[in-house]
């Protein structure tokens, strides 16, 4: 989940944005999604001038039982 760059550390993976700090969401290649909760961030890699962006797209699942 971190890294240590320069003596600092660095983190690999987003926060869920609902959850907050402390619950890492996991990395599925095309999305990032929280175990805890089931809010999904999908990654979408659009070109533009021949370089690919990574852009990110928000869509929420409910709350699981």
């Amino acid at each position: 989940y971190y890294k240590t760059e320069n003596g600092k550390l660095k983190r690999l993976l987003p926060f869920c944005d609902r959850c907050g700090p402390g619950y890492f969401m996991a990395d599925h290649g095309d999305r990032y999604t929280c175990g805890h909760c089931g809010f999904t961030k999908y990654k979408a890699v659009l070109e533009k001038n021949g370089r690919d962006i990574l852009e990110f797209y928000l869509f929420f699942i409910a709350k699981k039982s």
